[in-house]
């Protein structure tokens, strides 16, 4: 059984089923069915039409579920008769689904848990898993995602409207009739992506999917931005843990174990959108992210257009994160104490401002302090393994202040 042959054609059956009057909750159940019908029957006679395959049995699947629903008798008589069988409809519906999962009425991680199930056709168990949480906890919340959305058709005019630009926001509408627009689906893609791989489900891999599919649809330089910063980013992977699974900062990877093919293929995208003089968040960010890779080694890194970049990113976001990463650039480009005056300037609270802190103090050479900082960022870490760095680094510079 072609497991990613059903993974890709699960969001364009599924569309053809809201397309046709299913509401959303209902036609994902329904192409849940046809899928384990297709596990159980396929591999003794496989289709010669395995789309059009797939939209018949879950339509019959979604038409017998109705008729059952004595509740939903009204609305059955409105339906349509079953069409004949025949070959599927050509036109690739996913782009519609991509800004169904993105209504603004969901919250982040609802948009991201209803994303992969709809879009990337992951169960809810390999969902679960990812996101380290309980089966049931997760069910619940792609139960309610789907209902936000079932008052939401599918149609062309989802999406950003010609003629507004990317991450304008739209008009102020009711509650369920204005999907997402692009920048928002970009945005649910990007919190997929920086999840990275737990459980048995790789999201980084799969963002980068999900992202090549809506970029052969939406012809933008954001969306190709976002490719190319996942493609950059990714191709660093295998150099950013140790045998024993603690990091490994940027500046210490072996760059000879970084992906060369997704770095240029990163590249070559980039500056395809950088062509088209649309700048745009993931754009700079992607900007950024080549530098890092074009640099054969970490003292050869061009810290100046990093910083040039970074005051890009912060004109375009206005985010105290990128700011703070801007003083970490500062520090490389025009020393640690220009570094130190740009992040005194930010609030002390953000994520990660006292590492950020510990490294620049241990640059200009005041080892107790950089030793005291690195411990307490320790205690603020997100999870074990960051916290496991800072904690080595905090033992490194005690042992090297008692030699």
């Amino acid at each position: 059984m072609d497991e990613v042959l059903l993974r890709s054609l699960t969001p364009s059956v599924l569309t053809v089923l809201v397309r046709r009057g299913a509401d959303f909750a209902a036609a994902e159940d329904a192409v849940q069915d046809a899928l384990v019908e297709a596990v159980r029957v396929w591999p003794a006679d496989p289709p010669r039409d395995a789309k059009g395959w797939l939209i018949a049995v879950a339509w019959r699947k979604f038409l017998d579920a109705t008729r059952a629903d004595t509740a939903r008798r009204r609305r059955e008589d409105r339906l349509d008769e079953e069409p004949a069988p025949g070959p599927a409809p050509a036109v690739d519906d996913t782009l519609q689904l991509y800004f169904l999962c993105a209504h603004p009425s969901l919250t982040p991680s609802s948009a991201v848990a209803l994303t992969l199930r709809a879009v990337g056709g992951l169960t809810t168990r390999q969902i679960a898993r990812a996101y380290l949480v309980p089966e049931a906890t997760m069910a619940q919340r792609i139960s309610r995602a789907k209902r936000t959305v079932s008052g939401v058709g599918v149609s062309p005019a989802l999406g950003a409207p010609p003629g507004r630009r990317l991450g304008e926001k739209p008009r102020a509408r009711g509650r369920f009739d204005q999907p997402g627009d692009v920048a928002t689906v970009l945005r649910v893609l990007y919190l997929v992506f920086n999840e990275g791989y737990s459980g048995d489900v790789d999201l980084a891999a799969e963002a980068i999917r999900l992202t090549r599919q809506l970029a052969a649809q939406v012809d933008h330089p954001e969306v190709a931005g976002l490719l190319a910063l996942m493609l950059l980013h990714h191709a660093r992977r295998a150099a950013r843990t140790a045998p024993d699974g603690s990091l490994v900062p940027l500046a210490e990877q072996d760059r000879g174990r970084w992906d060369t093919e997704s770095i240029a293929e990163g590249v070559e995208i980039l500056q395809a959108a950088l062509a088209r003089d649309r700048l745009g968040e993931f754009q700079a960010q992607a900007a950024i992210a080549a530098l890092h890779a074009d640099a054969p080694t970490a003292e050869e890194t061009d810290w100046v257009q990093i910083v040039e970049w970074y005051d890009e990113l912060a004109r375009l976001t206005d985010s105290p994160v990128v700011r703070l990463n801007r003083a970490v650039a500062v520090g490389e480009a025009d020393g640690p104490r220009a570094g130190l005056a740009a992040l005194a300037a930010l609030d002390a609270s953000l994520p990660r401002h006292t590492a950020v802190a510990a490294y620049l103090h241990e640059r200009d050479g005041d080892l107790a302090t950089a030793a005291r900082l690195y411990a307490e960022a320790a205690q603020k870490a997100p999870n074990l393994a960051e916290r496991d760095h800072l904690t080595r680094q905090a033992a490194r510079l005690n042992a090297r202040r008692c030699r």
